[in-house]
């Protein structure tokens, strides 16, 4: 089971480097400091999607974790979620900031506009998005039938924080607003864009989910800070998202986005002192398996 005492260096060397924040995100966002420490972390779901790297901002330890890989090798249906927040939550990581480019769905949420969501809606097909399975682990546990509140998936302080953090920062958040998360990696056709703008829904993407609900399951603080990049193809009057769009939206955005990310990290509560619903998600349940 995976823990600081069995994470690794590339080179095979043992470590117990630690962090109680988690940052996943692109390499964009760690790859100008100073002092970071690359680890591997095994966990009973597989590899996470890259290696963890560890680094220090406003004395608080943080480690990162490309979300699709350094090499964006990963679609978003085939990143091993799981896997990744039980990585985080084994160096010690208790709050997750989970920055993500998404489409807009109200002409007002033009690209550049960044959304805080209070909600998600999930669309996905085929991600596993429980540890609650029932399916034996690899030390021949097997998890109890938990079921754990979603009703509210963001950490109220988390939002809070990220909220202050780019008000700060001169970037006046949409504070709020239903996040929903399609399978990928395609965009979204004009009806299907459509059908989302008439449920009053606000931004899209595919990575959203479910890594609010499994960090849930982990009793983790988690927050979604989402970064438009373009409209959607209901929302907009032209032929439709491209990626290179996006991918050129979201790199004149990205050290914007990367400053509010490093004050939230300053602004998020000590780990000890946590106390929002997140750190009570099981209700003294008993998940079958210990937490990392």
């Amino acid at each position: 089971m995976a823990n600081t005492e069995n994470a690794q260096s590339p080179d095979g060397e043992q470590t117990t480097a630690g962090a109680e924040i988690g940052v996943i995100g692109g390499s964009g966002f760690y790859s100008f400091l100073d002092d970071v420490t690359e680890i591997q972390v095994d966990t009973p779901y597989g590899p996470p999607s890259d290696s963890l790297f560890l680094g220090e901002i406003a004395g608080r330890r943080v480690a990162f974790l490309p979300r699709h890989g350094r090499g964006h090798h990963l679609p978003p249906h085939r990143i091993n979620y799981r896997a990744n927040l039980w990585a985080l939550r084994s160096v010690g990581a208790r709050q997750i900031l989970g920055p993500c480019a998404v489409g807009g769905l109200r002409q007002e949420y033009g690209p550049g506009t960044l959304l805080v969501p209070d909600q998600v809606v999930d669309r996905t097909k085929s991600r596993t998005q429980t540890y609650f399975d029932g399916m034996p682990l690899p030390d021949g546990t097997v998890p109890n039938v938990v079921h754990v509140s979603l009703a509210d998936p963001y950490c109220p302080v988390g939002r809070k924080v990220a909220l202050e953090a780019a008000r700060g920062r001169d970037w006046e958040p949409v504070d709020g607003g239903t996040l929903v998360v399609i399978e990928g990696p395609r965009f979204s056709t004009r009806a299907e864009s459509l059908w989302h703008q008439a449920q009053g829904w606000s931004v899209v993407g595919m990575t959203g989910h479910p890594e609010a609900a499994l960090a849930r399951e982990l009793e983790l603080c988690y927050t979604s800070l989402t970064l438009v990049t373009d409209l959607d193809a209901g929302a907009e009057t032209g032929e439709g998202v491209s990626h290179d769009e996006v991918l050129k939206v979201f790199a004149a955005n990205v050290d914007r986005l990367r400053d509010v990310l490093f004050d939230a990290v300053a602004g998020l509560p000590a780990t000890g002192t946590r106390d929002c619903l997140c750190t009570t998600a099981l209700g003294g349940m008993d998940p079958g398996f210990t937490l990392p």
